[in-house]
This record gives structure tokens, sequence and C-alpha cells, in this order.
């Protein structure tokens, strides 16, 4: 097992059972993630209507560690803008981002614009 940072669609992939989601149990016990990602997480489990008790329930059954967001890195969040702008990625793609280069850890996603990524992060796609 090694430790990665998780994004929001590949703790979504596992708890709504999409592709890919078998290879980020494989990292589960030893992930983390950002307080934005779980947030986009929770956010698109209420919009398909899951009751609140299950989305806490299927964030907890991960068992991350949540690592809080400080100032300084908000700001550095907020400086891969221009990086990542042409990709599109979100305020949660980038605190992910941010956090795995903070820790020296890959970065774990279903999204596949971020292997054209330069910001210095490793980036393990979930889905081939």
């Amino acid at each position: 097992m090694s430790r990665v940072v998780l994004d929001a669609s590949a703790m979504l992939a596992f708890t709504l059972g999409e592709p890919g989601g078998q290879v980020v149990e494989g990292y589960l016990g030893d992930a983390l993630a950002s307080p934005v990602n779980v947030a986009e997480v929770g956010s698109r489990m209420v919009d398909l209507g899951i009751a609140w008790t299950e989305i806490r329930r299927s964030i907890a059954h991960m068992s991350l560690e949540v690592v809080p967001l400080d100032r300084a890195q908000g700001l550095a969040t907020a400086g891969l803008r221009d990086a990542t702008r042409h990709r599109g990625l979100s305020l949660g793609d980038r605190a992910c981002l941010q956090l795995a280069a903070m820790r020296g850890l890959p970065a774990v996603t279903a999204d596949r614009a971020w292997a054209e990524l330069e910001v210095g992060v490793e980036v393990r796609l979930i889905r081939e």
C-alpha cells in the first residue's frame, strides 16, 4: 500500500461503485484528502439524492486522513490557478494537487486532463 492523495473523482468512483473504484479501494486506509474534496464528494452525493446519513457513512468508511487547509496552503492552491486553468481544474482539484505537492505524494484521480499537467506532482489515473 502506498500513501496517496485522493481527489473527489476518485472518492466518488469508490463510493458510487463506478469504474476505477476498485483501484481506489486499494489505497484506502493510507490515503489523504483535502477538506475541499470531501465537501465536493458530499455535495455531489446530495445532488444525487443520497441521504445525509449515507453520505456521512460513505465518507467515514474511506478512513481518510483529511488534512486541514491553512492560509499558506490556501495561497499555494490559488497559485496553481495559472498552471491548471487551461485544463479547467476546479478549486478542489487544485487543493488536491497542492496537498500532494506539499506532502510529496502522488495524486489519484479519474480526470485524464491531469496527466497533461506539469505541476511537479505524480498523477495516477484510476481508469484507462
